[in-house]
């Protein structure tokens, strides 16, 4: 008895239960990828985005020439916690009487926010691949139980029980379980690198309102020949919760 171990001859003999599991994972998995590469070249454009701007900030170019160039650009990265914590510093800035403290304290206010909404948008559809990652194997492992007892009972009323008659049945079975493996081992490896890639992004994106602040800080000191206070705050970023 010669039997085709090709996958598609293993999914069309399988039972509707094994093909419905089946295919779950397979378009589980072709989200899963399609959220992977969407998410490394986002991530990979904001890290180079923001050590461009960086470069520039550091360089000591005008304030306003950067901000006016946020303006007219879709900023994302360091530029955008720039362009949101200059704006704040502009709007109060232009108030008559207004204090200093309370001026950069608004301005870092507005940067923070920023951050957590970039935050935010970084870590878009990393819940579904958590999911994938961490349910796929059960969702493959549920579909093969459910094969392999279809392919026993299948033997009650037979005979004679032969290796050749369990072996097909068996094998289509294991196969939902390989596709749910398949689907989960790419999704947790994505995760866990784009949660440290995050991660990262966010302590480099802390130290540059650190130093934004600082810039501020002697530009308003220098203007109002007043000295401000140190600003207290500490840097809250969401907690990422891992699935």
């Amino acid at each position: 008895m010669n039997v085709d171990a090709s996958f598609f001859n293993y999914f069309f003999h399988a039972g509707l239960v094994v093909k419905s599991v089946m295919l779950i994972l397979i378009v589980a998995s072709i989200f899963s990828w399609a959220y992977i590469l969407q998410r490394a070249f986002y991530l990979r454009a904001v890290s180079k985005a923001s050590k461009k701007f960086e470069t520039a900030f550091s360089s000591g170019e005008d304030l306003s020439r950067l901000y006016n160039e946020s303006v007219r650009e879709q900023t994302d990265g360091s530029e955008t916690i720039f362009h949101a914590g200059y704006k704040e510093f502009l709007r109060f800035s232009k108030q008559p009487g207004a204090p200093v403290n309370q001026i950069l304290e608004n301005t870092y206010r507005a940067m923070r926010v920023a951050q957590m909404r970039l935050q935010d948008k970084m870590e878009a559809n990393l819940p579904f691949l958590a999911i994938v990652g961490s349910t796929s194997p059960y969702v493959g492992l549920f579909g093969t139980v459910w094969g392999i007892m279809q392919a026993v009972g299948a033997l009650a009323n037979a005979q004679q029980a032969t290796l050749p008659m369990v072996a097909p049945g068996i094998a289509e079975a294991l196969i939902a379980t390989a596709i749910g493996l398949f689907a989960a081992i790419p999704a947790s490896i994505a995760y866990s690198r784009f949660i440290t890639d995050i991660g990262l992004l966010c302590s480099r994106f802390d130290a540059f309102q650190e130093e934004f602040a600082n810039v501020l800080t002697r530009q308003t000191q220098v203007a109002s020949h007043i000295p401000a206070q140190p600003m207290q705050h500490a840097v809250e970023r969401p907690e990422t919760v891992e699935v």
